[in-house]
């Protein structure tokens, strides 16, 4: 027993490294992109420490040159999340009682060798799987998922400060419990970090987890339990299991022992497992926590007294980046067609600029989509702008799968503001430009306020003060993470806690002392010091 109050070292924010020409940095990637490509791994679940191998395999494959296989990894089905369930519970005995500075150790180790010793493999593993140039890389898979297990540490001792007042003769106090149970984490393809959080953020408060990574990029996310074995966390605190959705998802969903969902994916997929939570309800031996960040129709609102160039460059870089496939990447543009005079050209000059191919090539601005069924999905939206009498294609709009799953950084204009890709979620490198007359502004606002179901990320670009606080008040519910005269990607933990409401989830904000919440159940405990001993009160003294 530790007899003194530890504090947890003050969090800070992973200094993103730039990778120029000649730089260590720059030397070391390229040595292990070399290394990575060079050999083909076998990927196991990793079930109470123990790795596991079913013989049931999936290819893990480059989207941008998807003949090349990096490697294969094992499927579980309902046996190994039956085992999974076990060890979770058998570690959670032990867990849930080990005290936050012994957690936060484990944690902030992993944060230290992930920005070290693993900086290079991990920023490499996500380039090489899910496409992703290298600034893209270490913005994700190095910086925010070291900020997120540095910050949740302080944000769970933040948490535990929160005290009740005491009377006198008197002690109250809060106890935050971890769930009893296991949480069920299932992870998306476009962000490492994510996947790095969602199983950890529950078990720095103590949780146990079954962690579901997406089939896309289980490649560096089981770098990602590497590194959390490497950095001491027990046995079956996390257990990683990738498969299908149906054949790892039901049997979670069924035990009785879930106690908690962390989920980052699509709105549809998320509505499905509330629906069978809500099914299951009566089995559990808890209410089981939802807590989801789902899809997005992010916007840009621009005022007539927007900044032309900063605009556009918001537009290609919210847009562009990682080929549109962030949850926040702007999708939807509103434009007064005074300004849309000033910078469509500006616009279509700089789309048309973009470079693009191989992220291994350093000189490419944005690489391919994450699989055939993305290519598709997106490919049809192009091929329908193309055909619409309703939009006209002013950029790109070329789509080439045979080598890797390419498609040309795409601008449309749409000609009526609910045509379908400007309402619809597409994820990918799409943007839909609508231009409105600048004395119909209030229309403007309501269509982006109402024509899409989601409300993640928005931002508005505009000189004009009042014109910022008019947008900003008109469209305060149409994305829980808004930016003014800045695009609406790249939130920084600790800085712009991030999450929407609507169809884009539960907005218990990732990165901040909101999702840690969600993850304990409060004990309120009372210790009286001098107990009453007799059962009469004043009044019936008489």
């Amino acid at each position: 027993m530790n007899h003194a109050h530890f504090q947890v070292p003050g969090a800070h924010n992973e200094p993103v490294l730039d990778y120029r020409a000649g730089s260590p940095e720059r030397k070391e990637i390229e040595s292990k992109i070399t290394e990575l490509r060079g050999k083909e791994l076998d990927i196991p679940l990793v079930i109470g420490g123990k790795e596991v191998r079913t013989g049931k395999t999936a290819d893990c494959v480059e989207p941008h040159n998807h003949g090349h296989r990096l490697g294969q990894y094992h499927k579980g089905g309902a046996n190994e999340v039956q085992q999974a369930i076990e060890a979770s519970q058998k570690a959670w005995h032990d867990w849930s009682r080990t005290p936050l500075e012994t957690r936060a150790a484990v944690f902030l180790k992993a944060a230290d060798l992930l920005a070290g010793p693993y900086r290079s493999t991990i920023n490499a593993a996500t380039m090489l799987g899910q496409s992703k140039t290298v600034f893209q890389a270490e913005i994700d898979a190095a910086c925010e998922l070291a900020d997120f297990w540095r910050f949740n540490v302080a944000f769970a001792e933040q948490l535990y400060q929160d005290q009740p007042m005491s009377a006198a003769t008197m002690w109250n106090r809060v106890e935050y419990r971890p769930l009893e149970g296991f949480v069920f984490s299932i992870t998306p393809f476009n962000f490492t970090s994510i996947a790095g959080n969602l199983p950890t953020a529950p078990a720095i408060m103590g949780c146990t987890n079954l962690w579901k990574p997406a089939s896309s990029t289980v490649y560096s996310n089981y770098v990602i339990m590497q590194i959390l074995q490497e950095a001491g966390l027990p046995d079956g605190v996390v257990n990683f299991v990738p498969g299908s959705g149906r054949e790892v998802g039901d049997p979670v969903m069924s035990s009785p022992l879930l106690s908690g969902l962390h989920f980052t994916g699509s709105t549809e997929v998320f509505r499905g497992l509330w629906n069978t939570i809500g099914q299951n309800i009566a089995e559990y031996k808890n209410y089981p926590r939802v807590v989801g960040e789902t899809g997005g129709k992010d916007f840009i609102f621009a005022h007539e007294s927007a900044d032309p160039d900063a605009l556009v460059t918001a537009i290609v870089r919210g847009g562009f980046e990682y080929q549109g496939q962030k949850c926040s990447a702007v999708s939807r543009v509103f434009v007064p067609n005074s300004l849309w005079n000033t910078i469509k050209d500006n616009l279509v000059e700089q789309v048309r600029g973009l470079s693009m191919g191989d992220p291994t090539d350093f000189t490419n601005f944005m690489a391919a989509v994450i699989d055939k069924g993305a290519f598709d999905k997106i490919s049809g939206y192009v091929e329908e702008a193309k055909s619409s009498a309703d939009a006209e294609i002013l950029a790109g709009g070329e789509c080439d799968g045979s080598k890797g799953y390419f498609i040309q950084p795409t601008l449309i204009q749409a000609k009526k503001p609910q045509f379908r890709t400007m309402c619809e979620e597409i994820f990918g490198p799409v943007v839909t430009v609508y231009v409105y007359d600048d004395q119909k502004m209030d229309e403007a606002l309501e269509r982006c306020d109402s024509d899409s179901i989601y409300a993640l990320t928005g931002a508005v670009f505009a000189r004009d003060r009042a014109a910022v606080d008019k947008v900003a008040d008109r469209l305060r519910h149409a994305a829980g993470n808004f930016y003014i005269n800045d695009k609406p990607t790249g939130a920084v933990v600790g800085q712009q806690p991030f999450g929407g409401s609507r169809a884009s989830g539960t907005n218990d904000k990732a990165g901040s002392m909101l999702n840690l919440m969600r993850w304990c159940t409060p004990r309120t405990i009372k210790e009286n010091f001098v107990p009453p001993k007799d059962y009469r009160y004043p009044h019936m003294d008489g």
